[in-house]
């Protein structure tokens, strides 16, 4: 994992710096769901996507569809960073996409279900930038039924 006093000081101040006020204080818009009745899907910034997939250019605001039934075998990485280490990935993709903890917990009757599909954009990317996209896995989504939403960041 990368330690904030490790990584470049250039780079260090670009993520000290960037303006994430637009994402506090805000109330849920809705009441949710117990969690037994959920639909889940993941979206992850670890820049996933599967064989045969375009691999994501530096400062890439587009995003990958990753299916529920995918094959972890079938899952890339093509995240580059000097400060990244794929380690933990190369042994374990739920590490940084955990698909097959959301089926187990679907399976026991933790959450509801999985959803159908699931996304992954680049960390590297302004979040600003990644509207049109994030509004894009959002009607995906929406149209499959997902209520809850898990968040990986990388």
């Amino acid at each position: 994992m990368a330690r904030l006093e490790t990584i470049p000081l250039g780079e260090r101040k670009m993520m000290i710096e960037l303006d994430c006020s637009g994402f506090a204080g805000r109330e849920p818009f809705v009441q949710p769901k117990p969690l037994k009745e959920r639909r889940v899907a993941i979206v992850s910034t670890a820049a996933l996507n599967l064989r045969g997939d375009a691999v994501y250019q530096r400062n890439a605001t587009d995003y990958r569809v990753i299916p529920g039934d995918v094959d972890p075998a079938d899952v890339v990485m093509s995240h580059v960073s000097v400060n990244f280490d794929r380690t933990g990935f190369q042994q374990d993709l739920n590490i940084c996409f955990p698909i097959e903890r959301l089926h187990e917990m679907a399976d026991d009757g933790i959450i509801g279900s999985v959803s159908n599909f699931h996304f992954t954009v680049s960390g590297a990317a302004n979040p600003v930038d990644l509207e049109e996209s994030a509004r894009a896995m959002a009607k995906t989504m929406l149209a499959d039924g997902v209520d809850t939403v898990l968040l990986i960041p990388i």
